[in-house]
């Protein structure tokens, strides 16, 4: 037991006392705003909020808490809302630090996230973790950490940099701000009963904290085992039905909107439709683009969008506040605007809108009318996080050949069918032409080559396939953000330029690049390993522009395309991958040939 900490809790408590009572000054009074109280649903006129030592004290007509050295901000109206809670997101997937993406976060009104590093998991295991755990401890953002389940998310069909065990997770479940078990992908394994993953939940269990899930199958009797099992909430739901179905058994429901994963207008309906209890109900953004951030918004955005689908305001904050503390069980900290909880507050204009002027976190404005006030320490990553793409030699144009085991002109293959905003694809068959004994893309059928490079270890072994969606009509793009074992991931219409593309990758230290007839059109080099930049949220949203428009400019038209191209090599959700094993079929969790022969 730390007593230190107790006693300090104590002493704020009672000055947090003396100042309800008007026997001490407030630090902070925010006066004349609207309240919106996560608690009853109401918005109360006129009302001040009174802070000292960074909790809020007293709420309602505070004037008796003002005194000689009291700062008042005058809200004028303006709504005062709890500060924005985001319970699902990994920071990996802004491209950013920790540190900036927390500026951007901060600017929207997100005041606390829920973040699950297992991408850098997958690269360098605990140690990254740890890593980025600490980066976000001293931060303004109050950032805590779900640790990763699934690292590799499979065991036997790719190979990742690292590998958590049991022992890892127990481990972690005791660092201060880790609030739970990160996404349990491995649903098959939680449903046969694996031990790692019983082990798992069970150490996060006794840990009293929860378990976190990803469940994208409509298999009825696979989920009642998966809740039984000790998991208790979900992302990965795009469809009504499959809303209701977990929230009828209890399962606490995570809407997802992100960059390239638009579930809102869908599952929302199952409270503007169906009209049930919202309690059960968090929005989330999973994963979110720098340019979202800036044009879009952070959290604030996807309860903006809740509010467009027709649920009210006041609802659809509570699904991003209070409903978000109470699950993770820190709805005595944080969620609300009431004495004793953490003075992170909003003051926005127009609730339809989400876009707040002024944030306070723990009592300390640090942001106002366009201006970032607070200060951000540096954190620098360990040169071994900068250094992480390795491989085993340069690679040609002959390493990106799939030879062909039929004798004729053509043959039949399986294939990679991305679908546009989802982060599911499609297995499709396709005769593609065969040359010199190997099998040809064929870009008159949007068939292009693909290729998985093991990148952690050097071992030099790469699996080739093909994918159908991308509408590539030239060139070739790679990208070692290649969820969850973040592989050397590289596509194009041509061996050469996905020779160069992949070697220029790894010169940069990772990142993303487009290239075409041997030049390189763009690139986001993220030397936090393979996965951020170490650059600022301008620089990287300007370099991730002109990564668009080179993607762009080599035939694709799909929104966020690099999410969807990093997401095919992610061999937990159904139907086809590739990994640096080979071709993944996810609905048998096997590896499968390129190649058709006999069939």
């Amino acid at each position: 037991m730390n007593h230190n900490r107790i006693n300090k809790q104590y002493d704020v408590s009672h000055s947090l006392g003396q100042v309800a009572a008007g026997k001490e000054p407030a630090d902070l009074v925010v006066k004349n705003g609207t309240l919106v109280n996560v608690y009853t649903g109401e918005l109360l006129k006129n009302t001040d909020v009174a802070v000292k030592h960074g909790r809020i004290a007293y709420v309602g007509h505070a004037s008796h808490s003002i005194g000689a050295n009291t700062r008042v901000i005058d809200a004028g109206g303006r709504y005062i809302s709890p500060g924005l809670l985001d319970g699902h997101m990994h920071v990996e997937s802004t491209m950013l630090s920790v540190t900036e993406f927390s500026k951007a976060a901060l600017a929207k009104g997100t005041t606390a996230i829920f973040m699950d590093p297992h991408e850098i998991a997958n690269v360098f295991g605990t140690e990254g973790v740890r890593l980025m755990h600490e980066e976000g401890r001293g931060l303004p953002l109050k950032v805590y950490t779900t640790f990763p389940s699934c690292v590799p998310s499979t065991t036997d069909l790719e190979d990742a940099g690292a590998e958590l065990h049991v022992a890892d997770i127990a481990e972690g479940m005791t660092w201060d701000g880790v609030a739970g078990l990160g996404e349990v992908m491995n649903f098959p394994g939680v449903v046969q009963g694996e031990p790692k993953m019983s082990g798992e939940i069970r150490a996060t269990m006794e840990a009293g904290k929860v378990v976190t899930g990803h469940f994208p199958s409509d298999d009825a009797q696979q989920l009642q085992a998966y809740i039984a099992a000790g998991v208790t909430s979900c992302h990965e739901t795009v469809t009504r039905e499959q809303g209701l179905a977990k929230l009828r058994l209890g399962m606490h429901l995570m809407i997802r909107e992100g960059s390239a994963w638009h579930d809102v207008k869908e599952v929302i309906k199952v409270v503007t439709e169906d009209h049930v209890r919202t309690d059960n109900i968090m929005l989330v953004t999973d994963d979110v683009y720098p340019e979202t951030l800036i044009e879009k918004g952070h959290l604030n955005h996807v309860v903006r969008r809740a509010i467009e689908e027709g649920v009210d305001p006041v609802t659809a904050i509570q699904m991003g506040t209070i409903n978000t503390a109470r699950y993770f069980k820190l709805d005595g900290d944080i969620g609300g605007i009431a004495p004793g909880k953490c003075a992170d507050l909003l003051l926005i204009d127009d609730l339809r809108q989400m876009e707040p002027s002024t944030v306070i976190t723990n009592g300390e404005l640090v942001y106002d009318h366009g201006r970032l006030l607070a200060q951000f320490p540096s954190y620098v990553y360990p040169e071994k996080i900068r250094q992480s793409v390795h491989l085993a030699r340069q690679l040609t144009a002959d390493d990106f050949l799939l030879t062909s085991q039929s004798q004729g002109t053509s043959t039949r293959v399986h294939v990679i069918q991305a679908i546009e905003n989802s982060a599911r694809t499609a297995k499709t068959v396709a005769t593609l032409p065969v040359s010199g004994g190997m099998i040809q893309p064929d870009p008159k059928q949007d068939i292009v080559q693909l290729a998985c490079i093991e990148r952690h270890h050097g071992t030099g072994q790469i699996s080739l396939a093909f994918a159908q969606g991308f509408q590539l009509r030239s060139g070739a793009v790679a990208s070692t953000v290649a969820h969850d074992s973040h592989n050397l991931l590289v596509m194009g219409t041509n061996a050469e330029d996905m020779a160069l593309a992949a070697n220029e990758l790894a010169r940069l230290g990772g990142g993303m690049i487009a290239v075409e007839n041997g030049r390189v059109l763009a690139s986001v080099p993220m030397v936090i390993a393979g996965l951020m930049s170490d650059q600022p949220l301008e620089t990287v949203t300007r370099e991730v522009k002109q990564l668009a428009a080179a993607w762009q400019q080599l035939g694709c038209p799909l929104n966020a395309p690099f999410m969807t191209f990093s997401l095919i090599a992610l061999p937990v959700i159904p139907e086809i991958r590739i990994s640096n094993r080979g071709l993944v079929d996810v609905t048998e969790f096997k590896l499968i040939p390129v190649e058709i022969i006999g069939e």
